[in-house]
């Protein structure tokens, strides 16, 4: 008698978890499944991604330098664009103090910032040994989000993404695992991908974008999921070879195309717990980002030859972001490890060539380019 209500309770206990994992139709599951081909727009993506991943090896041997200008600048980015995607900005004074000195933190905002700068130099010392696991993701979520009650650990309520227009109305633009499916669903996750690379289901880049993804829709943790997944796309890019998060913020290059980020975001959501979601608009932009970096990486490395030095030429790229005109503060904000003074000095060769011209006078005048701006022949 008490076997067969053993028995009874087992299959009533499996037949729950069987229900509970039909409730959610993750994109690993379904390429695990039925995973059958690539639309031409990816696999135009991997084929130059793999060709950029061949290339690396030979660029990252040349001027150690330049090198290290960059991974200083990168690291800074990282840190502050993540952070200005939710909303967390700091003052762009104490940026470079905040991510490389230690001084006293003034608020939760800094607080975060550094905290984010700790998880990338973790990431970037550890590479492809830190493992893609649950107790790697919550000590990513830990570090980011500093002294609150809930760092490092699972949502507790449910939470929709809500979003909110400029006259008050508000939709939910996607609904989210609940709390009480988060953990079964993360642990699946990660075994899902773990599978996926050991048994090759899923050619290694598309199954980091549909595992970053996922992670989205789950949305494990009541606040930082976004952080928590650019810092899962770095590592996920170290375990596959791709290093060039340690030299170009992916971050940056998300938060400057950061309405196709939400665009394609909502639209491979759309059905995603019934199965019925085309996960492609979110898995091209992904590669596009890492694409980007890379297109980056060799224009700043790519003329091995040239005199410019990397702090010069760190200066040059964040001109040519400009879209109208600027100030040398400006500039600084957008380079702090570049000190005003080797600024101005290449501002004013710039000028001398006309390919800029001052607007006014004083500290405070505004530049803009002129017709004859080329970076290239800078």
């Amino acid at each position: 008698m008490f076997e067969q209500l053993c028995s009874r309770l087992s299959l009533i206990i499996n037949g729950n978890s069987l229900l509970r994992k039909l409730k959610v139709m993750m994109t690993l599951r379904y390429f695990s499944r039925k995973f059958e081909s690539v639309p031409a727009s990816a696999s135009w993506y991997l084929a130059d991604l793999g060709e950029a991943r061949g290339k690396q090896e030979l660029f990252t041997r040349q001027s150690p330098q330049r090198l290290k200008a960059l991974r200083e600048h990168a690291l800074i980015e990282s840190a502050v664009s993540s952070n200005r995607i939710e909303g967390v900005e700091v003052d762009k004074s104490r940026i470079a103090s905040i991510v490389f000195g230690k001084p006293l933190l003034r608020d939760r905002e800094e607080e975060e910032v550094r905290g984010y700068r700790q998880a990338l130099t973790m990431i970037h010392e550890q590479g492809a040994k830190l493992p893609v696991s649950e107790e790697t993701l919550l000590k990513l979520h830990r570090m980011t989000r500093g002294e609150l009650w809930d760092a490092g650990k699972y949502k507790e309520k449910d939470g929709d993404i809500i979003e909110k227009f400029p006259d008050g109305r508000s939709r939910i633009r996607f609904r989210t695992i609940t709390a009480a499916d988060t953990q079964a669903c993360m642990r699946e996750l990660v075994e899902l991908s773990n599978d996926a690379i050991k048994e090759r289901k899923i050619p290694p880049l598309l199954l980091l974008a549909a595992f970053n993804l996922d992670f989205l829709c789950i949305h494990p943790f009541r606040d930082g999921n976004g952080r928590v997944s650019r810092l899962l796309l770095l590592l996920q890019c170290y375990h596959l070879g791709f290093e060039v998060g340690r030299y170009i913020s992916l971050e940056r290059l998300i938060e400057q195309n950061k309405e196709r980020y939400y665009e394609t975001l909502e639209q491979s959501s759309q059905g995603w717990h019934e199965g019925k979601h085309d996960p492609w608009p979110y898995i091209n932009y992904t590669l596009f980002i890492i694409k980007t970096a890379y297109r980056e990486f060799e224009e700043r490395l790519g003329q091995l030859q040239s005199p410019k030095g990397e702090k010069t030429s760190l200066v040059l790229h964040a001109i040519g972001r400009t879209l109208g005109p600027f100030r040398i503060a400006e500039l600084h904000n957008e380079c702090p490890n570049v000190s005003v003074d080797m600024i101005r000095r290449v501002m004013k060769k710039l000028r001398a060539n006309r390919q800029v011209e001052c607007m006014g006078r004083g500290q405070n005048a505004h530049w803009r380019k002129t017709g004859n701006w080329q970076l290239g022949n800078v």
